[in-house]
């Protein structure tokens, strides 16, 4: 059996914050806003395995309310959210990613955020796929106020054959 699951994310851009993607730092002005550290592509990632495995969302698992997530690590929320996934007898198949910013440019860094996914999801570097796109100037994200994530991921599940 396979499941395909799919997650988005949107971050407000404030100063004083960093830009993280996947636990990266990259050089910007402004950061993401967040009860957590605000890694949008984190939390695309984690929605979209725990969809696909029919399992909730990240805001239940880990409440954007409860003081305990205060800044937390994403990739930590992310590692413990495949945790449950592999639990429950899925297994990651690949993940495909968008993140839509007007800056920084993610292709310099694509390869570095890329393997930080690849080493929280124990997958091989050529099952994470991530791609940067700018929002021609429209909407939150291309008038540099956001940075948005989507994600597409397929699990995989050996059916009991009695």
């Amino acid at each position: 059996m396979i499941r395909i699951g799919i997650g988005r994310d949107i971050h407000r851009l404030v100063e004083g914050r960093r830009f993280l993607l996947a636990g990266i730092e990259l050089p910007a002005e402004k950061g993401e806003l967040g009860h957590s550290d605000g890694d949008v592509l984190a939390h695309a990632v984690t929605d979209a395995l725990l969809g696909a495995a029919a399992l909730g969302d990240i805001g239940e698992f880990f409440p954007p309310g409860d003081p305990r997530f205060k800044d937390a690590d994403s990739m930590d929320l992310l590692r413990r959210a495949a945790e449950s996934v592999k639990r429950a007898g899925w297994e990651l198949i690949n993940i495909d990613c968008v993140v839509i910013c007007e800056k920084p440019a993610i292709l310099p860094h694509r390869d570095r955020i890329r393997e930080a996914l690849a080493g929280a999801l124990g997958l091989d570097p050529e099952a994470v796929f991530v791609k940067g796109k700018t929002a021609e100037g429209l909407g939150p994200a291309g008038e540099g106020l956001a940075v948005e994530a989507e994600t597409v991921c397929l699990l995989g599940k050996k059916e009991d054959p009695y």
